[in-house]
């Protein structure tokens, strides 16, 4: 008997193979066309000839969650306690599930803002718990703090947050972190929030992470991807950053669903990370690329939707078309040889706003094509 009998393939592998097929530009998955700095592949190379091929210890090399810590700090201006307060994971997805597998019970609650990434639900489940699905507002995509406190219940454990968020490439504000800060402390929640995207941020907006609010840090656990930072999607190296009490239980489940991360990978980004100038950039770097695919667009029928982090771009085609998204995506990848995603399979409900997501991690070559095509409609 199948304990997620309602979940198929996902909708990323999906998309990308039906891409492939078609000889379609793939803009689908989230994962960018260009290389990784030779700096850090030539570190990961140098540190597997120098012997760092066994197991790296459970909670991940000191190195690494020193840099780390040291980073944090700068980013937070704060202490961070690398011997017990961060953990490196293999990705940014198994970071939340090993929280998840940590604080969620059998019958337990679990706060997901809808559209949410796809893996959320199932984790919940396959710990136990009971999602319970709250929709973002079209079209800024922001949280009705009202709703959310409509939905805690006694059993409620857990609030999943996501910014910059995807699918829409909304973030959260100050006032967003204050409300949901208020709502945790008054309900005792654990909240998980997925910063994957937190460099990729645009318009000089700050990020907003639950460790700039030291009250909301004390009952949180923060997730950070290094595949999304450095354009490494397919080392799967990410990390949690959480209080001891918190950090102490995420290791218990994290020993068990993988042990360690590789090692030389995790020498090469202590390393790396030792200089700034290889994030702090990342901001601008993308934001040129999405107001260039933005730009390519000028003239078209597709609305954007507001983005201001993420690699993602969200466009309506509701001025032009009244397919629902799934087929609309289909047609524009069979027929005209561009993959996306569409954005109601991010729902419980299936709800459709006439959205699909783009991602603007490419080559302006590949965008160049892509946007050849786009502009026709």
């Amino acid at each position: 008997m199948s304990r997620l009998p309602d979940v198929g393939t996902s909708i990323f592998t999906i998309m990308s193979r039906m891409a492939n097929e078609c000889g379609a530009i793939n803009l689908s998955q989230g994962f960018p066309d260009f290389q990784v700095d030779r700096k850090l592949i030539d570190l990961v190379y140098h540190y597997m000839k120098e012997g760092y091929n066994q197991y790296a210890p459970m909670p991940g090399v000191p190195a690494l969650r020193q840099s780390i810590a040291d980073t944090l700090t700068a980013t937070y201006q704060r202490p961070f306690n690398p011997e017990t307060e961060i953990t490196v994971t293999a990705g940014g997805t198994q970071a939340l599930f090993s929280a998840i597998a940590a604080f969620v019970q059998p019958g337990d609650e679990v706060i997901v803002l809808d559209p949410a990434y796809d893996s959320y639900s199932p984790a919940i489940r396959l710990n136990g718990g009971i999602p319970v699905h709250v929709n973002l507002h079209y079209p800024d995509f922001s949280i009705d703090w009202n709703e959310v406190k409509s939905n805690i219940h006694a059993r409620t454990r857990m609030i999943m947050i996501n910014t910059p968020h995807n699918p829409s490439g909304a973030v959260l504000t100050p006032n967003d972190l204050n409300e949901l800060g208020r709502i945790a402390e008054e309900h005792n929640l654990i909240v998980l929030s997925d910063e994957v995207y937190e460099r990729i941020i645009f318009d000089g907006i700050r990020h907003e992470s639950v460790l700039h609010y030291p009250g909301l840090a004390n009952r949180s656990v923060a997730v950070f991807s290094f595949g999304k930072t450095f354009h490494a999607t397919g080392w799967k190296v990410g990390y949690t950053v959480a209080p001891e009490a918190l950090t102490r239980e995420i290791r218990k489940t994290h020993q068990f669903i993988t042990f360690a991360v590789n090692t030389p990978v995790q020498m090469a980004l202590a390393e790396y990370m030792k200089n700034p100038q290889h994030y702090l950039h990342l901001g601008k770097f993308y934001q040129q690329k999405r107001d260039y695919f933005l730009n390519g667009l000028q003239g078209s029928s597709w609305q954007p939707v507001p983005c201001h982090g993420s690699y993602f771009q969200t466009l309506s085609y509701a001025s032009f078309s009244g397919l629902p998204d799934i087929q609309m995506a289909e047609e524009l990848t069979r027929k005209h040889k561009v993959a996306s995603i569409p954005v109601s399979v991010f729902y419980r409900d299936k709800t459709d706003n006439k959205l699909l997501r783009f991602c603007f991690a490419k080559n302006e070559d590949t965008l160049d094509k892509a946007l050849e095509i786009l502009r026709k409609f």
